[in-house]
């Protein structure tokens, strides 16, 4: 496990279900249940969440608030898809791959403090971050 995926339980899953995600994200077989829900996931701590307006829920406009709060060019990727699952991307890449798809990914942009959530639903996607700024 990298430092991405260990600071994203850490910071945005719940307290009761971190040290779940960190174990499970530590092996193949159970990574693979984990993402199996992660498009639905009723674990993140959605205190540090923000959706994204409407008419920005796209994937230049979503890469402009991410990168507002700091994201940089690379990130790291969890996702339910696995041709994009646990790899290093540059952000607007990462974020074409996933906007709209409705997959469920977490974007980690800067570990256990900025990243970006794409649920199931359509128009379910948030910017969590763990410092308190508006979008």
């Amino acid at each position: 496990m990298n430092l991405h995926e260990e600071q994203f339980a850490r910071a945005f899953i719940l307290p009761g279900k971190q040290e779940r995600y960190l174990s499970m994200l530590q092996s193949p077989k159970g990574r693979a249940r984990l993402l199996a829900n992660f498009p639905h996931c009723k674990d993140l701590n959605m205190n540090y969440a923000a959706l994204v307006p409407p008419d920005q829920q796209n994937a230049n406009a979503i890469a402009k608030l991410l990168a507002n709060k700091g994201a940089l060019d690379l990130c790291h990727v969890i996702s339910a898809d696995p041709d994009i699952d646990n790899r290093e991307m540059p952000l607007a890449n990462a974020l074409e791959e996933t906007v709209g798809m409705n997959m469920g990914t977490f974007i980690s942009c800067i570990p256990g403090k900025l990243g970006y959530f794409e649920f199931e639903e359509m128009g379910q996607r948030y910017i969590f971050c763990t410092v308190t700024v508006g979008l």
